[in-house]
């Protein structure tokens, strides 16, 4: 991202807005809907339309140059937030043309509304001219960063909100995202960041930097029940254990310079940390595997248990389920998605618990939701991203009005369009069912219409 282009970065997200949807209410009469499934080819007269009904809310964010990875920051403004406007915390990691004009993006999105139902009541113009006055706003507050950042995430030590990237040129940096996000929430503060880092004048250096790998990598992941312990997995199938060293109120990290090498020579692309166990990990990896390590033992006996088998290319991420932890997904470039009970690894391989086959394009991203046990989210290069129920079960006795829905399984529930070449998603922990993406054509932020949930979870919709 070139710093001229900052100034045109902030306050772009993208309104709903129903003037298109009055326009074309004249041709609603002439112009026949009909249900489109990702891979269908577009005769020439059709366009793609998105069906607001099946959404809360739904909002698009450009931030400069694409970003490959983000992760959201926990905030004070309380959980299970429904109420609008909704405010967020993000930080994102550019993808921009040149090598040394990429950027870590601390970002604030506020006045999130949802998308307004015709049926309701409209009569208040001054209250409709008030809201009319508030837009979405996106702010930002970068740190240069030296190469693309290949994925970043986010963690907390005590008060202080840090952040661990992942370089395109081979290392792995830790900031402190304090000062920007102090400024995000102070606009005097912010133009003074903003015109300090326009002039070069904000020289920002990481709190530490890893520079054992032996080239870039994808995998990366904060421990979440032992404090500043960090896991970082490169493009030779290295990984590599951080611990937190905290010596007179200045916290280094100590990196352990023997690699957890089983997948060598092949590339780690993803790594978790297991929710309940602090010395666990799982991996997966172009070689085709998920492992399991145990961070007690040594690196050359570390790796406890293997899957493989199943995926016939590259696997490109995992996810934990943190609700109830024996069970992990992974998507890989086989467009597969399978969820696997841990219970049932072993050192024969083992088999998955389901296999999905929604996705025609690999599987770049997908994520557990943070509190229903049995739902979770994908998304990948074919354009689309699916919502998931696994206690929902086929209903043989009912009859299927769409015959393009009869080959889909009965727990996909959804499907979000309109990024191109998506990258990476996640739950808001803390909006309830909110979800965000990042993709090459910029961000949503979506949730599903509540009516919709209801009437699945209830069993009364279904495919």
């Amino acid at each position: 991202m070139e710093c001229e282009s900052m100034q045109e970065i902030d306050e772009n997200i993208e309104e709903n807005s129903n003037d298109s949807d009055k326009d074309s209410a004249g041709n609603d009469e002439v112009q026949k809907k009909k249900i489109y499934l990702p891979g269908k080819p577009l005769k020439k007269e059709e366009e793609l339309v998105v069906d607001k009904t099946a959404y809360r809310m739904l909002h698009h964010a450009q931030s400069g140059a694409p970003c490959l990875s983000f992760d959201i920051i926990l905030d004070n403004l309380g959980n299970n937030r429904e109420n609008y406007p909704l405010s967020m915390y993000l930080v994102a990691g550019t993808q921009a043309a040149k090598t040394h004009i990429n950027n870590l993006l601390v970002m604030k999105m506020e006045n999130l509304y949802d998308i307004k139902d015709d049926s309701d009541d409209e009569s208040d113009d001054d209250e409709l001219n008030d809201e009319d006055q508030i837009k979405p706003k996106m702010s930002i507050a970068p740190i240069k960063h030296q190469g693309c950042v290949n994925r970043i995430r986010y963690t907390r030590i005590g008060k202080t909100t840090l952040a661990a990237s992942w370089s395109e040129l081979g290392r792995v940096h830790i900031w402190n995202l304090d000062k920007q996000l102090n400024a995000l929430d102070n606009d005097e503060l912010l133009r003074t960041y903003r015109k300090k880092y326009e002039k070069n004048d904000e020289n920002i250096k990481p709190l530490f930097s890893f520079k054992g790998h032996l080239s870039e990598g994808y995998g990366l992941d904060w421990c979440s029940t032992e404090i500043g312990m960090l896991a970082s997995g490169d493009c030779k199938g290295n990984i590599h254990i951080w611990n937190i060293n905290d010596n007179d109120n200045s916290a280094t990290w100590h990196v352990d310079q023997r690699p957890y090498n089983s997948h060598a020579p092949y590339s780690v692309e993803d790594i978790q940390w297991s929710p309940n166990e602090r010395h666990v990990l799982a991996s997966c990896s172009v070689d085709k595997s998920i492992k399991i390590w145990d961070t007690r033992a040594s690196p050359q006996s570390a790796c406890m248990l293997t899957a493989f088998g199943t995926h016939t290319a590259d696997i490109n991420v995992i996810s934990w389920n943190h609700k109830e932890t024996q069970f992990l997904i992974s998507g890989g470039d086989d467009g597969l998605i399978c969820v696997w009970d841990l219970r049932q690894f072993g050192s024969n391989g083992s088999s998955p618990l389901a296999i999905f086959k929604q996705h025609i394009a690999p599987v770049t991203t997908l994520e557990w939701h943070p509190q229903e046990a049995t739902v979770f989210a994908s998304g990948g290069a074919d354009d689309q991203i699916a919502q998931w129920d696994l206690s929902v079960e086929a209903d043989e006795l009912e009859e299927i009005e769409h015959n393009e829905l009869k080959k889909l399984p009965p727990q996909l529930l959804f499907i979000h369009q309109g990024q191109t070449d998506i990258k990476e998603l996640h739950w808001h922990p803390q909006c309830s069912g909110t979800i965000i993406s990042t993709a090459h054509s910029g961000f949503n932020v979506f949730q599903l219409n509540k009516k919709l949930e209801k009437l699945y979870n209830s069993g009364l919709l279904k495919h």
